[in-house]
């Protein structure tokens, strides 16, 4: 047997939504790299664009699909448009997701509705378009970016915590409820990885000492440290896991 072949995505088409930066980004080349045809995803034209024609660069396959995650119509017009005109999307990964901070006692209901939108009705929404197609095929990959928080608590975060606890909460449900269409749903839970998003973090001397002593590695992730499990989870070396959640994290959840 050829050990590495199993890992193989070649072949295989991945939708990848807010890819346009950050962890997304780089599941988007990660995935490229095993073989994968990838459709980038986000809200901006104009940096889907560039993330397009870096990849490109380097020798992938990438094409974009322009739309917002909460738009219903827009994410099943696009898709639908893609299968019809390009063929089958084999992986999904629900990546797009937003946080606002602020303490509970003052948190403002739009902020909180548009967490909770953004973050777990955009993945349903994205899940429900690209499932169809898979439930026909009766085959298919789901890969929800789950988080730290999927576990636990942390101050001035409430709704993205519930939010990240509903994406684990989704991804065994539709495990339960899609595998015997052979589709495998489960989760990648980043611990905290450098990023544009948690920069301001990084640069928090005080948070920044305390992330690091907390965490057994003893330092910040690298988003290409989460390549792997999102390629084991993509490719046939992944089949018989489901419903599964793979915490990349450095130890964090491991230890008190």
């Amino acid at each position: 047997m050829d050990t590495l072949s199993l890992f193989s995505l070649k072949g295989k088409t991945a939708l990848i939504t807010g890819s346009g930066s950050g962890i997304g980004y780089a599941l988007a080349e990660g995935l490229a790299g095993a073989g994968a045809k990838i459709i980038l995803n986000g809200r901006n034209a104009e940096k889907l664009t560039t993330a397009k024609n870096t990849l490109r660069k380097k020798g992938f396959e990438i094409t974009c699909l322009v739309f917002d995650v909460t738009d219903s119509a827009a994410v099943k017009m696009a898709v639908s448009e893609y299968e019809k005109e390009k063929g089958p999307i084999d992986i999904l990964i629900n990546n797009a997701g937003i946080n606002i901070r602020g303490p509970f006692e003052d948190f403002k209901e739009e902020d909180w509705e548009k967490v909770l939108d953004t973050n777990i009705r955009g993945a349903m929404i994205v899940s429900q378009a690209v499932g169809k197609f898979m439930i026909k095929r009766k085959r298919g990959k789901i890969i929800n970016i789950c988080s730290m928080q999927s576990e636990l608590g942390r101050p001035t975060i409430v709704p993205y915590t519930i939010s990240k606890g509903g994406i684990k909460m989704l991804t065994k449900a539709l495990c339960a409820e899609w595998a015997k269409y052979n589709i495998q749903v489960n989760g990648v839970g980043p611990g905290y990885f450098e990023t544009e998003l948690t920069k301001p973090l990084k640069d928090d001397p005080e948070f920044d000492k305390w992330l690091c002593n907390r965490t057994p590695a003893n330092r910040w992730g690298k988003p290409r440290e989460l390549i792997g499990a999102a390629v084991y989870l993509s490719s046939e070396a992944g089949d018989y896991v489901n419903g599964h959640i793979l915490y990349v994290d450095g130890g964090l959840l491991a230890s008190v």
